[in-house]
């Protein structure tokens, strides 16, 4: 698998980006900075169009984070947790703990969990299983993954340009693993920033309607 996927990565156009971000969104250890990000610099370089990397990488990553979704509404936690702990889940670096993990965060935050967690490491390419063991109304589940996986995305892409400006191509991984911790650390402090100010507003307003 990972020959094929270093082929696929060497070889980006409109179909490998749909297929790489699909893979990405189900169980699959694909890093989408390295997908979108290159795409995005070569688009930068007249090869590819940059709206349409952001549009097939954001409708390979609805279609993966579907599978996912789909998969858990109809077969439920025990068989998650059986693939999970098997061979196959340890080969795509999947355990039980990561999904307790993504299950707990869409416990704790609710629908709007579809849109945050899909900018979290660790959680992002997992937060579709929780919402369909929910049972999460599929356009709602849609909508908010599209909004999510659109947001980061249009991030990934933006950087991809960035670094064309400065950055040989000799050189763009090792710039992408470097810029990129940056950028998950500053998701991850938005995010949370984000969640307490919505938490702060709920707690607001419910000592209002109780008041009244």
């Amino acid at each position: 698998m990972g020959g094929i996927l270093q082929t696929l990565l060497s070889n980006l156009n409109y179909g490998t980006i749909f297929l790489l971000m699909l893979l990405e969104s189900t169980v699959i250890p694909v890093p989408s900075e390295f997908v979108v990000t290159p795409a995005s610099y070569h688009a930068a370089g007249g090869n590819l169009n940059f709206w349409l990397v952001i549009l097939f990488a954001t409708i390979g990553a609805d279609c993966g984070a579907t599978i996912n979704y789909i998969a858990a509404y109809y077969l439920g936690r025990p068989v998650i947790y059986r693939f999970a702990n098997s061979k196959w889940g340890k080969a795509c670096m999947l355990n039980q703990k990561k999904v307790e993990k993504s299950e707990k965060y869409f416990d704790e935050h609710g629908m709007v969990a579809t849109i945050s967690g899909r900018l979290i490491p660790g959680i992002r390419h997992l937060i579709s299983i929780p919402a369909g063991l929910a049972k999460m109304t599929f356009w709602k589940f849609l909508l908010y993954t599209t909004i999510g996986a659109g947001a980061w995305n249009i991030i990934l892409a933006v950087l991809g340009l960035w670094l064309h400006s400065f950055v040989p191509e000799e050189q763009l991984e090792n710039k992408i693993s470097e810029y990129g911790e940056y950028i998950k650390f500053t998701i991850m402090a938005i995010v949370a920033i984000a969640l307490i100010y919505f938490l702060i507003k709920w707690y607001i307003n419910r000592q209002k309607s109780q008041i009244n």
